[in-house]
């Protein structure tokens, strides 16, 4: 295959063990990317006259390696390479550099690369900036559209964190498995970041934003190919496969939120749900439960509901309650309380949720369930002051849209609305 589309494919899927094996032999990331980027470049020159290598990702460590090394000998003014004809003669070196390259060294290398990403001296939306930017392969102007910010600052914060790195002093030595237990972790937190930023995108953002979820999954899949019998592994690549089945159905012709009570379903991806629902069981399987899972399993229950009527609240609650066990939060708890509402009614949902309010008094969504619940209940001056609160809160204006709606059948109140009254929780989304 030497069309532009394969090796455009062959490169994307190369670029992380490719860049994380130069990283390993430059340890340096600007050299690494420079190195990988002009072995890119004579993989277009090369590859559709010679045809692709056995190895395309051996090959483009090979080609980049002698290219970092060329760059470096010009810049001390010593005797360059030979010519590129010879070095892009890679038959016998890259058979020898693949037999090398086996599935340890690239899972060593690319846990490497993810993890530097991840380190902990910088921040979570440059983790997710510079991960999008090393291991992806998004140009800046992508990452930047993405997250809403103009070019030159995206390319700040990109150097910034890069700048850290090699202040840093980060080892470059294959992790031990204590601390590979724990890169993995950190990596499993950065791809749920990734995905988070474009699941949260609204309408009008959705054309920029939605390929996160997209590079989230691609990420995910690299893990588990590494990780094959981690059920957390397993389990974070089923929740974000579950959550994006959705996608399609998530916002109506008007760009306004669509709660999953009143989604389309035959809009719902089944071949991503099939493959989301095959990884949770399995993972469960393993017998060792993780937040990863359990929020998949919740997400399985509701993808495995034919109807909104037959989704299994009381098991979806106890699975909330496990999660609340394992990682508290006020923000489980109140994903709960939706839960907790249709098994036992809004009174009982609300006493769940009051207690959460001055952890969560910035929190849109608290609101939004809040109001919900007041509106079912009849209480609604109460609910109309939440709704509001929810509105000043909103992130998107899809979610301003939703709340607006509320606050119109409260204009009219009748039996009807009562009935209807829905809590817009983002677990519904």
């Amino acid at each position: 295959m030497t069309d532009p589309a394969w090796i455009n494919t062959a490169l994307s899927s190369a670029r992380p063990q490719a860049v994380a094996a130069l990283l390993r032999y430059f340890r340096n990331l600007d050299t690494a990317e420079e190195a990988f980027q002009e072995a890119c470049l004579r993989a277009l020159r090369s590859w559709p006259e010679k045809g692709p290598p056995r190895d395309p990702a051996a090959w483009l460590i090979f080609v980049g390696r002698n290219s970092g090394i060329d760059a470096a000998r010009r810049q001390s003014k010593q005797a360059p390479l030979p010519a590129e004809e010879l070095v892009s003669d890679l038959e016998d070196a890259e058979a020898n550099i693949a037999e090398r390259l086996d599935g340890q060294h690239y899972r060593d290398d690319i846990l490497r690369l993810l993890f530097i990403c991840c380190h902990p001296d910088l921040p979570a939306t440059q983790q997710v900036a510079l991960a999008l930017r090393i291991v992806s392969g998004l140009s800046v102007k992508q990452i930047a559209r993405a997250f809403l910010v103009g070019e030159s600052a995206m390319e700040q914060r990109i150097t910034r964190a890069k700048a850290r790195i090699a202040n840093a002093d980060v080892p470059f030595e294959a992790p031990g498995p204590v601390e590979r237990s724990e890169r993995v972790a950190a990596v499993l937190a950065m791809v749920y970041l990734v995905f988070n930023e474009g699941y949260s995108a609204g309408a009008t953002e959705i054309a920029n934003r939605a390929p996160l979820c997209e590079e989230a999954i691609r990420l995910a899949r690299l893990l588990l190919r590494l990780f094959q019998t981690e059920p957390e592994v397993m389990g974070l690549t089923a929740l974000l496969l579950l959550q994006h089945a959705r996608a399609a159905a998530r916002f109506d012709a008007n760009g306004e939120l669509v709660l999953m009570d009143d989604q389309d379903r035959s809009l719902w991806n089944k071949a991503l749900i099939d493959e989301g629902l095959a990884l949770i069981d399995k993972a469960m399987r393993h017998r060792r439960s993780g937040p990863y899972q359990i929020q998949a399993a919740i997400a399985a229950l509701h993808a495995r509901a034919a109807r909104p009527e037959d989704t299994d609240w009381a098991e979806i609650d106890l699975l909330y309650s496990v999660l609340e066990s394992m990682t508290p939060s006020p923000v489980v708890t109140l994903n709960r309380a939706v839960a907790f509402a249709k098994l036992r009614g809004p009174e009982a949902a609300l006493k769940l949720i009051e207690p959460l309010a001055p952890k969560l008094s910035g929190y849109f969504h608290f609101f939004g369930v809040r109001g919900g619940l007041l509106m079912q209940l009849g209480r609604s001056d109460e609910a109309r002051e939440a709704f509001d609160r929810a509105i000043a809160l909103a992130n998107t204006a899809a979610e301003a849209a939703h709340i607006r709606m509320h606050l119109d059948r409260l204009s009219a109140p009748s039996p009807v609305v009562k009935a209807n009254a829905k809590a817009p929780s983002r677990q519904l989304q």
